[in-house]
């Protein structure tokens, strides 16, 4: 039972971040690409794969591997950038491992198969990336006793940035997008810059680590 709540609830945020990111480009009066049958289907399978990532965390609280704090105060709002930044560096580091070694190959490169994405692209993964996501994501939180609040700010956050990368299009206006702290954060056109250009901007909510490591491009 506890396994159909998680699936429904990953459908739930797959489905609304997919109207989101429809919304958004309706309101910019951009045309949405075609999605293949084939998409939905990966998709789906990525929706699967999250669920019993799901599952495995629960598991892992039950058996208090990970610790997670239900106080409501301040502490929520550090424990929020904590994570954001630590969830940033370590997939930075992934995905930049990726890109330099045989699992591009076998692994990153269905999606990369889409140079101009659309948002259901966010979910079009090979299963044993969304695996190494999913595993990255449950060892920081069994790193660190975060705050519950917290970690349900950055699952938002999450799934915005990565619809908002898989837009195709820049939502936001150029006299705005140099300007702090947008010019550091992970906007659309620095992750579209990365499908079109696979040597840069391996970031996902940041620009940061791309512009320590000299890997950003703008």
């Amino acid at each position: 039972m506890l396994w159909l709540v998680f699936l429904l609830e990953n459908l739930a945020v797959t489905v609304s971040s997919l109207l989101f990111g429809t919304l958004i480009l309706r309101l910019c009066k951009v045309k949405q690409g075609k999605v293949t049958p084939r998409e939905y289907v990966i998709c789906i399978g990525t929706n699967l794969i999250n669920t019993a990532v799901t599952y495995a965390g629960f598991k892992l609280w039950v058996y208090h591997y990970i610790a997670l704090s239900f106080s409501f105060n301040w502490w929520m709002v550090a424990d929020s950038l904590l994570l954001f930044l630590a969830m940033d560096l370590a997939m930075y580091l992934f995905h930049y491992a990726i890109h330099h070694s045989f699992a591009y190959k076998w692994v990153h490169r269905l999606h990369h198969t889409y140079q101009d994405p659309t948002p259901v692209d966010l979910y079009v993964l090979h299963p044993l990336e969304t695996v190494g996501f999913g595993a990255l994501w449950l060892m920081v939180l069994c790193a660190y006793a975060f705050n519950f609040y917290a970690v349900a700010i950055y699952l938002t956050l999450n799934v915005l940035f990565g619809i908002i990368g898989h837009l195709g299009i820049e939502p936001l206006p150029k006299r705005v997008q140099n300007k702090m702290p947008l010019k550091l954060l992970g906007t659309s056109s620095f992750h579209h810059n990365h499908h079109r250009n696979e040597g840069y901007n391996f970031g996902f909510y940041t620009s940061i680590w791309d512009r320590l490591f000299n890997t950003y491009k703008h």
